[in-house]
């Protein structure tokens, strides 16, 4: 079980899913995690040292995330990362839809909070996309990280009552990475 700390964080960023960073409040956080009121706040002080603690207690969760869901090594061939960018995704959108969704909430108030998490996943595209001998790398990663984004924003907006088709998105990396 989590310490009381990260357990009123994950509970934070529960809230932050739920009702957007509007929603954020001591009392809201002391709710999600059925504790005492109160309890939050003689963690976390203000809501400014709340916010600081959630943005880093989603960053090292992205972390953990990469790390568990990212292949053994590089991949081989493009078909290859096609298809770990689409189950990467579908992930996001799927059973870490709730941290997605407090991340998106998170940028919209916060965007310098999230610049560092997106440009290390831009910077670990571009050796993968030179090692497969994409040209132009640093444009062709970012392109990738834009998509994912747009994915992941729309499979949790318009389109939250389709299935999720990782053929589809691997076919669209695939288009965006072709010569």
């Amino acid at each position: 079980m989590p310490d009381r700390r990260t357990h009123l964080l994950d509970a934070a960023l529960a809230v932050v899913a739920d009702k957007g960073m509007k929603g954020l409040t001591h009392r809201a956080v002391d709710a999600a995690a059925q504790v005492a009121e109160g309890t939050t706040s003689n963690y976390f002080r203000n809501r400014t040292a709340l916010v600081e603690a959630v943005l880093d207690r989603l960053e090292h969760l992205d972390t953990q995330l990469l790390r568990d869901q990212g292949a053994a090594g590089p991949p081989r061939n493009l078909e290859e990362l096609a298809g770990q960018l689409a189950s990467m995704l579908l992930a996001l959108a799927g059973e870490h839809a709730g941290l997605t969704r407090a991340r998106l909430a998170l940028s919209l108030d916060r965007p310098e909070a999230v610049t560092a998490g997106h440009f290390r996943l831009v910077g670990g595209l571009v050796p993968a996309l030179t090692a497969l001998g994409v040209p132009d790398a640093a444009t062709r990663a970012r392109d990738l990280a834009d998509y994912g984004d747009g994915v992941l924003l729309h499979l949790l907006t318009v389109r939250r009552d389709e299935r999720p088709d990782a053929a589809s998105i691997a076919a669209a990396v695939r288009r965006l990475l072709a010569p």
